[in-house]
This record gives structure tokens, C-alpha cells and sequence, in this order.
């Protein structure tokens, strides 16, 4: 039997749609729930094993992608939201009553990635969101209780779904970062 890494990639990865341009994200209370409307196609969609991102229950994984701050907005039960970590990079903003995660933000303005915000598109009744690319952190797993003996089995599968295991970001978000510091500490040119 393979391997269950998250529910929106266990039975393969859906190819997002090329001219999808957003809809809405909705927690999981039966009512007066939370919703976010996102007016973008999300961007380096991943499956994340780190122990911070909202998970569905039995998920290995959480599924996260990116959009541009100013394409979120919060626009029903906004009072039901709270910040789960304040001392955390990416301010988690998450249903007081469910519990689901449904953006991160950080507010770094000095951060790489200050600007874009952090999204689980399950959340969402619209298909077309972009396509998980890749898996980070995925040692991370171990840290949540997953069995070190069955990491490798983790990495097959994820390879199998076309999800490259990296116990990081992707290379180039990796790039990324590295030329946002050394850009901020001179070392390349602006």
C-alpha cells in the first residue's frame, strides 16, 4: 500500500490550470465559518513537513502555497481569527473555534519573502489552484511522530507522486533567499 502523504496529492498531483485567477478559502466550522478570498493563482505550491504548518488530520504533510499580500483578504468572520505563534517568522492566523490555519503572513519587512502570504488551497471548492512542485522539510515529519524507519518509504512515495523530498525549501527558493541577503548585506549588487 503507498504511502498517504496528504490527502490532495495521495491519489496523484492534480495539474492547476493555467488561467485560474483565485477563489475563496473556507475553515472548517459547520457555521458562521471563516472565509478568505484570494484574487491570484497561488505560486511554489509544496507539501511541508514541518511542525508549524496546519496539517488535516492523519496528513504526513501540510499542503502550503504563496500569493501576493495584497490579493488576500479576509472577508467573513474575521473577529474568529487569532495568530498562533506571535514570536513565530509567519504569523499563522488561525480559526479560534476549528483551529485550521488559514493564511500565514510575515511582517519582516526585511524578510525574503515579506509581501506573500502563506495558504492551504484544500481550503478551497475551486479547482485550478496551482500544483504542489516539491516536498520541504521532510525530515521534519520525524518531529511530529512520523517513524524515522519509514522515512524512506516517505521519500519514495513523494518521488513517485513527482514531489522531489528536500529537507529545505526548493533549490530555487533556496536561491532565492541567499540573493535577497546577499543583496541586503552588499555582497551583490541591488
Amino acid at each position: 500500500m503507498a504511502k498517504s502523504i496528504h490527502p490532495s496529492v495521495d491519489n496523484g498531483v492534480k495539474p492547476g490550470s493555467p488561467n485560474f485567477a483565485g477563489g475563496t478559502l473556507t475553515c472548517k466550522c459547520a457555521s458562521n465559518p471563516v472565509e478568505v478570498t484570494i484574487k491570484s493563482q497561488t505560486a511554489h505550491n509544496h507539501v511541508c513537513g514541518c511542525t508549524k504548518c496546519w496539517k488535516p488530520a492523519g496528513a504526513l504533510f501540510s499542503m502550503v502555497a504563496v500569493v501576493p499580500r495584497d490579493k488576500l483578504s479576509v472577508t467573513k468572520n474575521a473577529d474568529k481569527l487569532k495568530v498562533v505563534d506571535p514570536s513565530a517568522t509567519i504569523q499563522r492566523h488561525a480559526c479560534k473555534d476549528c483551529g485550521v490555519h488559514m493564511y500565514g503572513r510575515i511582517e519582516n519587512t526585511k524578510h525574503p519573502f515579506y509581501g506573500l502570504d502563506f495558504v492551504h488551497t484544500e481550503l478551497s471548492k475551486e479547482q485550478g489552484w496551482s500544483a504542489p512542485e516539491f516536498a520541504a522539510f521532510v525530515s521534519s515529519i520525524i518531529e511530529s511522530g512520523a517513524p524515522p524507519s519509514e522515512m524512506g518509504a516517505v521519500r519514495s512515495r513523494l518521488k513517485e507522486l513527482g514531489l522531489e523530498p528536500y529537507d529545505c525549501l526548493s533549490p530555487p527558493l533556496m536561491d532565492a533567499i541567499a540573493t535577497h541577503v546577499a543583496k541586503a548585506s552588499g555582497a551583490l549588487a541591488a
